[in-house]
């Protein structure tokens, strides 16, 4: 009897454990699943104090399309990448899937198709953008209310989280897995990314972002993603995106 509740005490302690940055306004679970964040790597960042652009193009045109270029462009600015991840979908030739707002300018629309192939047009898909004011937000894009004041944004899909719940058509044990990155606000207003280092399906993905208090977080896409994040030893120069989000600061 002892041993059983000595069994009972841990897995509740671990279950409080993994609920902490919760609130009952999206808390549809008692347990929140705890996730091995070995699994992942992660950067926040706190976007009033650093630097955070989206890119797609140079001033010649051309798509930066890696972090390698991305990262030589800037030095020649005197400017230091210091994060980097690929911000979104694109289509064949680069250009962005759905809205991409740059410096305040659309660049590309919004896609407001119900239906289509592929995890884009999951419903609900959604937009992680970045104010004028240095606001983060991430909403469904039927939620989503352009202004001028919106200085970067770009969609993808489907969301991870919707106010604090889990995407619907997301299951537990899905044998659906892909190297996945994503994006979700934490409680503080600082903007979370994490990439997997190893194939992992939507509701365990979800489930990181949901046991760090993000009340809404968007994927970002699949097995093509890369991430460029030094101080987490993580430096992933190769590939070939559409647009890229970056964190930058002065040499």
């Amino acid at each position: 009897m002892k041993n059983i509740l000595l069994l009972l005490s841990v897995f509740f302690f671990n279950s409080i454990a993994c609920s902490q940055g919760t609130n009952d306004a999206y808390s549809e679970d008692i347990i929140i699943e705890c996730i091995d964040e070995s699994r992942l790597v992660t950067y926040s960042v706190d976007p009033t104090k650093f630097s955070l652009d989206i890119y797609w193009k140079d001033n010649n045109g051309v798509n930066y399309s890696n972090f390698q270029n991305l990262e030589t462009a800037l030095e020649k600015k005197g400017k230091k990448l210091v994060f980097a991840m690929n911000g979104g979908m694109y289509l064949r030739d680069q250009s962005p899937q759905g809205l991409f707002i740059e410096k305040g300018i659309i660049q590309a629309p919004i896609d407001s198709a119900n239906n289509g192939y592929g995890n884009f047009y999951l419903q609900p898909n959604g937009i992680f953008y970045l104010t004028e004011n240095k606001e983060p937000g991430v909403c469904k894009t039927t939620d989503f209310n352009y202004s001028e004041n919106i200085q970067y944004a770009t969609q993808s899909g489907p969301m991870l989280l919707i106010d604090g719940k889990m995407h619907p058509k997301f299951n537990k044990g899905s044998s659906n897995v892909h190297i996945r990155n994503g994006v979700g606000i934490l409680p503080n207003g600082n903007i979370l990314f994490a990439i997997s280092k190893e194939k992992i399906n939507f509701y365990d993905f979800a489930s990181y972002f949901k046991q760090h208090g993000c009340k809404n977080a968007l994927y970002l896409d699949g097995f093509v993603s890369r991430a460029y994040i030094p101080s987490e030893d993580w430096i992933q120069l190769d590939g070939s995106f559409g647009t890229i989000i970056g964190v930058i600061s002065s040499n």
